[in-house]
């Protein structure tokens, strides 16, 4: 019987035969997990000397995953024998156990030992906890740590983060993407002052913004100011257009509601009355006219019933019967509409270098297109990664292109997904490149002058856009380079390939002597699919596990809540979910108080009932990270 064929009505029995082939599969395996160990000795030999236990049971773990164990899985279930389904923070011991049974029930020696370095049932989670309280300081008052975004206006009320305190807090995140030095220095001591007079403690979390990549500038749209009247299904008028009428450079505000506030430069503007009509040909050559109503305090109430579009080079003509000769006065300056470019299934996108500047399709008169839509994005060195057929995703998903062609300074794109009725592309809104293979340094330099402040005052750098073990070395260096090779490092698994790396990654940081992994759950269900988020999630929680790496459950956790003050069903679930992880991060919102007290509730209740998960242990792709060379000696 193969390990890979999947059968739940095995028949059960104790015969010789049938404990021979268990145990020729579990020594296989254990075989195998020895190998994988003597492979990459090198690599435990190089993480800190706190972590070399962890270091051989993530190697333990991550050959245990490159098979499909659901068969034997069943097999051993259904004899009242550990399914291995628990076994993360402790591989090499449950086999061991495992194999000890089957040979006393066959009356066989013992061919299986546990070693000195390999993590017993107890001491697999001490080390997991050890790592967490190291991360995040003592144990947390609810069954996870709860971490919290800090707003920027933290900085200048001290109670934002003295009431966050008391909710319940135990570790605030800076996000060094907004905001500068300054600001994070009066956030930090703001919390510093909170934790003194509240005797409590706060661990300070600083995330390096890493490279952006983001659509670029939009060409500016004409200044274009439109009114209409409000109209039934007819067509008819309802009730027309109030504006509210006031000269240029006034800042007076309308007293009350207006559908528009129109400035206006006039000699005579002063000197309108009830009655008065201003005429003028709208940008459309349209004739239309505004009915002056009432003064107020600043300007003047007008009314029309026809729709309108002015520009600054409308020319309005007073017509009154106080004057025989023409009064003439013009549209003051009106802002400038975002621009956005407009995109649906099977339309083309130029993707270029970040000086371009983005604009819709061109069309002649009889509405041949004659340029493509095209946008600049804010890293040019992507446009030389790309290849055609990858895939370029924009704005969390709304909008999916794929690589047509690519050119020196710019890629053609078609869009296989925008939604059944298209999406708008607008500027500054995130791209992602799930399928390209990014060569982007993942330190900036803005992120390295970010660093000098993080040294001195943070507890832990939480490192974006991590894709490859050298990201995480490049960090430890630059760490080291400051005096602070000790500095907590927090992986932020956010795109395809950090995830795909992930055994590498957790090698690699664990040469720091404390880190963790935050699971960047946004940015992964964009690059891996919403449909795969939950089991991506799943199996960076088992990794970190056994690897005894405390792991961040992060991204829209009670999002709802925070935002509005009422949480969806499905967000409150997902909240219960997050006591599988060591700590559980909310972001900022008007109710986050609530929601801090919220989580807390949640995780308290939850932890009688859940601790980690019991998995089915199919072959995972993600253990091919590490792949052993099965002619290497066994140690």
């Amino acid at each position: 019987m193969t390990c890979g064929e999947f059968s739940p009505d095995q028949e059960t029995n104790w015969s010789d035969n049938t404990i021979i082939t268990l145990l020729d599969e579990l020594t296989d395996l254990q075989t195998r997990m020895r190998q994988m160990e003597n492979q990459f000795a090198d690599r435990i030999q190089d993480v800190a000397e706190s972590n070399k236990l962890s270091a051989r049971n993530l190697l333990h773990y991550v050959s245990l995953r490159q098979h499909d164990l659901r068969s034997l899985q069943e097999q051993l279930s259904s004899r009242g024998l550990s399914s291995l389904g628990r076994c993360e923070a402790h591989v090499m011991t449950t086999l061991c156990r495992v194999i000890d049974v089957l040979c006393r029930l066959s009356g066989q020696s013992n061919p299986c030992s546990v070693g000195p370095l390999d993590p017993d049932f107890s001491h697999g989670r001490q080390l997991l906890d050890l790592s967490t309280s190291k991360l995040f300081g003592a144990e947390p008052a609810a069954a996870a740590h709860i971490m919290v975004t800090s707003p920027s206006e933290a900085a200048e009320d001290p109670s934002i983060i003295a009431n966050m305190l008391a909710s319940g807090i135990d570790c605030l995140r800076i996000n060094c993407a907004h905001d500068g030095p300054d600001t994070w220095r009066r956030m930090i001591d703001n919390l510093r002052m909170a934790c003194e007079q509240q005797g409590k403690s706060c661990r300070i979390a600083m995330d390096l913004g890493g490279p952006k990549l983001r659509t670029g500038a939009i060409a500016a749209s004409e200044r274009v100011l439109k009114w209409r009247p409000e109209r039934d299904t007819l067509g008819r008028v309802l009730s027309p257009a109030r504006l509210w009428i006031h000269a240029e450079g006034s800042i007076s505000e309308p007293p009350e509601s207006a559908d528009k506030a129109v400035p206006v430069i006039a000699d005579w503007f002063c000197d309108l009355t009830e009655g008065d009509e201003l005429r003028f040909l709208d940008a459309r050559g349209r004739k239309r006219k505004l009915s002056i109503l009432d003064r107020a305090a600043g300007g003047y109430w007008a009314e029309t019933d026809r729709t309108s579009y002015v520009t600054p080079e409308t020319r309005l003509m007073l017509h009154t019967d106080r004057y025989t000769d023409s009064k003439v006065g013009r549209i003051g300056t009106v802002p400038r509409k975002e621009q956005f470019i407009t995109l649906n299934d099977g339309d083309k996108l130029l993707l270029g270098m970040h000086d371009l500047i983005g604009r819709p399709a061109t069309y002649a008169d009889d509405g041949r297109q004659l340029e493509l839509p095209m946008i600049g994005c804010t890293l040019p060195s992507v446009i030389q990664d790309l290849k055609p057929g990858e895939r370029v995703i924009f704005d969390d998903g709304k909008i999916t292109t794929h690589v047509l062609s690519c050119g020196d300074t710019s890629v053609e794109l078609e869009v296989i997904n925008a939604g059944e009725k298209g999406a708008k592309l607008r500027a500054d809104k995130g791209i992602n490149l799930p399928d390209t293979d990014l060569q982007l340094d993942s330190l900036t330099d803005k992120d390295l002058e970010d660093l000098d402040f993080i040294v001195q005052r943070a507890d832990m750098v939480n490192y974006s856009f991590i894709r490859r073990a050298d990201d995480v070395t490049k960090l430890q260096i630059e760490l080291a380079r400051r005096g602070r090779p000790d500095m907590p490092i927090v992986l932020k698994i956010e795109n395809r390939q950090a995830f795909e790396h992930l055994p590498s990654l957790l090698l690699a940081a664990m040469r720091s002597d404390v880190s963790g992994v935050m699971i960047a759950r946004g940015d992964l269900a964009v690059e891996m699919g919403w449909e795969r988020l939950a089991e991506v999630q799943e199996e960076i929680l088992w990794m970190c596990e056994a690897a005894h790496q405390p792991a961040i459950w992060a991204t829209q956790v009670l999002e709802n809540l925070a935002k509005s003050g009422i949480p969806s069903r499905a967000e409150i679930t997902d909240a219960a979910m997050s006591v599988r992880a060591e700590c559980v991060m909310l972001n900022k919102g008007p109710y986050v108080l609530e929601t801090v007290r919220t989580l807390s509730d949640i995780l308290h209740r939850m932890r009688d009932h859940q601790a980690k998960k019991r998995p089915l242990l199919r072959r995972l792709r993600l253990a091919d990270d590490l792949v052993p060379d099965e002619t290497a000696p066994i140690s």
